[in-house]
This record gives structure tokens, sequence and C-alpha cells, in this order.
């Protein structure tokens, strides 16, 4: 599920680019009615490789990638790259500075001892960010997420790059496997009122490369994840926040979850079941039992670093842990995101990402 917090300074550069003010409504003005732009409706087809780039009429998009890596003693470390595409009209694209899209990234680096976080921010239309296709190229300033392959897939071999003053990695994602459709084939419902957003992932990148932190360079491996979403209303004006996971099983498996808090009722809980062929099972609230086990002051906030998952009818039972409760995601909008490692039923890895604390 990976709706991510820039959205709303992107709605506040939107609003003083328009002189217009717009009420916040739900976490991040997520759940602002958003009636001109594209709806998103069940049983849309998904076109590849045309769907790896920008879709116009709908208000938001991003392309988000986390890494689980470790050199050769076994050190665990976490990347993270997003490109966020928001629209400030629904109307057609626009050249120059008339272009009506402001383009957000966000990028961190996570060891045990060390989190660090950065952003860039970019006006469409003059070539500081974008998506290209043939080849895919997603890019804001130097930061990368471009295709290397020479077959029709333009995902099956990847560069992925970005630095600020204390960290930069440059990495190679490569995968054969298929892509994976989250939801109800790709119909990712985000509330009991039909908020969703169109969604699918490629869970099977293996990553392999370089990072640094803190001026000291690792030559790092490890799998890696994509996930790519669209839409123009994600969010009810009652939900407060999320609390989404990505994670590698050892057996091959991997499993997608979030849960998004509302002001009012029970949380609404979803999430899928990958085999490791890339079949996919849509699971209910009713599938899933997630629980926060331990918190940890970040911020001055009590974040539930510690979690348990169940998932009866695959035989889940696990904690999963965070290789470094303070990573805090300490921008513009600050929210919570590192990865974790696994325990219990099954070992593995993933990512974790809490917003609205």
């Amino acid at each position: 599920m990976k709706i991510k917090l820039g959205v709303l300074f992107l709605a506040a550069l939107l609003n003083g680019c328009d002189n217009t003010p717009a009420p916040e409504k739900g976490f991040a003005g997520l759940g602002h009615q958003a009636e001109a732009f594209t709806p998103v409706v069940p049983e849309r087809v998904f076109n590849f490789p045309a769907d790896h780039g920008a879709h116009d009429g709908f208000r938001i998009e991003w392309w988000y990638v986390t890494a689980n890596l470790k050199d050769d003693q076994g050190q665990e470390f976490g990347a993270q790259w997003t490109l966020f595409r928001s629209a400030l009209k629904a109307t057609p694209e626009q050249s120059g500075w008339s272009n009506q899209t402001i383009w957000l990234g966000h990028a961190a680096v996570t060891s045990a001892t060390a989190h660090h976080a950065a952003e860039r921010y970019a006006r469409g239309g003059v070539g500081q960010a974008g998506v290209s296709l043939a080849p895919f190229n997603a890019w804001i300033d130097d930061w990368r997420f471009s295709s290397q392959a020479t077959d029709e897939d333009p995902l099956a071999n990847l560069q992925l790059s970005a630095r600020d003053k204390t960290f930069s990695y440059q990495l190679r994602l490569t995968s054969t496997r298929p892509l994976v459709l989250q939801g109800d084939k790709g119909f990712s419902q985000k509330s009991e009122q039909g908020q969703a957003s169109y969604y699918y992932s490629q869970p099977f990148f293996q990553a392999s490369g370089t990072l640094e932190i803190d001026g000291k360079t690792y030559t790092v491996s490890g799998p890696a994840w994509l996930d790519r979403e669209w839409s123009s209303q994600p969010l009810t004006a009652n939900q407060t926040g999320w609390d989404w996971f990505s994670l590698h099983l050892d057996s091959g498996e991997q499993v997608m979850l979030y849960r998004m808090r509302q002001k009012d009722g029970s949380p609404y809980l979803t999430g899928t079941w990958i085999d490791a062929q890339g079949q996919t099972l849509l699971l209910h609230a009713d599938d899933i039992s997630l629980t926060p086990q331990d918190t940890a002051n970040v911020a001055g906030r009590s974040m539930p670093v510690r979690w348990s998952i169940k998932i009866p009818a695959k035989h889940l039972n696990i904690t999963i842990g965070a290789i470094n409760p303070k990573a805090w995601m300490d921008l513009r909008i600050p929210y919570w995101e590192g990865p974790v490692r696994l325990s219990g039923s099954h070992g593995g890895q993933g990512y974790l990402e809490m917003t609205g604390y």
C-alpha cells in the first residue's frame, strides 16, 4: 500500500500556486474530495509496460522501493527510495512552468545504529523530475530508478541511486518473477466506504551494490520490493494514519499488510499473501491478527516498533521487530519507516511504515 506523507506538503505547494485554500481532510489531506479527477473503479485491465509510467487524470501517484540489505559480515541495512507525482489540476498536462505537476522524492538508509533521510522537490515540465518509458526512467535531480534491460520487460534489470550529505547508495535490482496485482486484481480498497487505489508490486527483486553511511562504504545484497500506486482520493476524512508491512519470508513467500487507523471505529485491515511463484491470495480482516507489542519513544512519540502477526490459514505466527527503532523520517512531513526482521514460525525480513502517530 504505500500512500506517502509527502502528498500533504504537495497540497500546500499546490494551494500556494493557485491562491485557493483547501482544507485538510483525513490524514495528510488524502481524504479530501477529488471529483474532478479520474476515479478508481474495480475491474481495470492493467497494461504493461505502459502502467510503469505516469497516469494523467489521477491526483496522486508513487514509485516506491525498499531493500533489505546485508554486507559480507552479516550487518543489516535498509534502503528506501520514493518518487511521488501530485497533480495540481485535473487538466491535460502542460509544458514548461505552466505544468500542473509537483514531484517529491524521499530517500533513506538505516543501520542498527544510524538512520538518515532526505527529500527533494521539483516542479514538472522543466526536466528536473519525471518518469519516462522506453527506456523506463524515474528521476528527481540526480536520484534515479532506471531500466538497464534491453528486452520487453523494463523492470528486469534496474539501477537505483540516491545521495545526500550523510549517505548514498548505488544498487542493481533484478527479477525474472511476475508482477503482483494487489487487492482484487489491482483494485486496492482502503475503506468500507470504497476509497481505493490501483496497486501493483514487484516483491521479488534481488538487490546488490554499494551503500555508504556516515563515511563508510559497504558492499551489500538482499531482497527488494517495488510498490506502484495511483489514485485520486485513497482515504476517508475519518482515517488518521496507517501501519504498512512488506515481508520477505525465508520460504520464498511474500506478505503485504496494511492497517488504516480511524478516528471512529475499528481499523480497516487487509493484505495479500504471495506464494513463491507469484500467485496471490487476498487477505481480509478476519484472516489476520495484527497486534502491536512493544513501543519506543521516537521523536517524542510512542511508536509500536515490535508487532505480532498471525495468519492462521497459512500457519504464520511471527513477531517482527525494528532493526533500528529510531528510524524516524525527520522530513517536512515526518513519519517512521525502516527495516524489520522476522522470528517465529517463519524467518525473514521486511519493511514497516507508520504514519499519523
